[in-house]
């Protein structure tokens, strides 16, 4: 087993390699999360937590509007000062609000929600692998969510060129069950 120091060295250098790559395009954005609707989990779903994508990733507010025409609940994410997400059930994007990090999230006084609530959780990542591993942005906000939820089909939600040979991972590092990308859907190989 590597070192942590080792770890998280191999981690900053595919952070660094995943920098350099081109924003997404709106075709891109869109044919991901065309693809990630059509997934049959999202079918049987009731409740989809999501993100507020970042400029490098693929536009999660078209996902939002099309899980809301179809009736599913939604829950976003926002941050707390010790280091967690919390998720609101949010109806219309423009409740959202500029939070920590300049990450779009729910307004101080939206409702909570158990994550537990969520069939699916959507969940961005720097870069993904085949075998479920997520590389996050190095904070462990995703990896503490996910550790206390079961049951869910969690999925994440990036760019082909975001799909790595292998993502380094830690004991404490969560994976995801599928990627999506604008090309294709990876089950987790188990």
């Amino acid at each position: 087993m590597a070192s942590a120091a080792s770890l998280e060295s191999r981690k900053r250098e595919l952070r660094a390699e995943m920098q350099r790559l081109a924003r997404p395009s709106r075709s891109h954005s869109v044919a991901a999360c065309s693809r990630l609707v059509s997934l049959p989990q999202l079918a049987q779903a009731r409740c989809v937590a999501l993100f507020a994508s970042l400029s490098d990733e693929p536009s999660t507010r078209p996902l939002f509007e099309e899980l809301r025409c179809l009736g599913l609940r939604c829950l976003l994410p926002r941050t707390t000062a010790a280091r967690q997400l919390e998720f609101c059930e949010v109806s219309s994007w423009e409740d959202l609000r500029v939070g920590r990090y300049g990450v779009s999230e729910p307004a101080a006084d939206s409702v909570l929600v158990s994550l537990a609530e969520a069939d699916v959780v959507v969940v961005p990542g720097v870069a993904f692998d085949a075998s479920g591993g997520r590389l996050g942005r190095g904070k462990g906000y995703y990896d503490r969510a996910l550790a206390q939820v079961e049951g869910s089909f969690v999925v994440g939600l990036a760019l082909e060129g975001r799909v790595v040979e292998e993502v380094p991972r830690g004991d404490l590092d969560q994976v995801v069950d599928a990627v999506v990308t604008e090309r294709r859907v990876l089950s987790r190989k188990r």
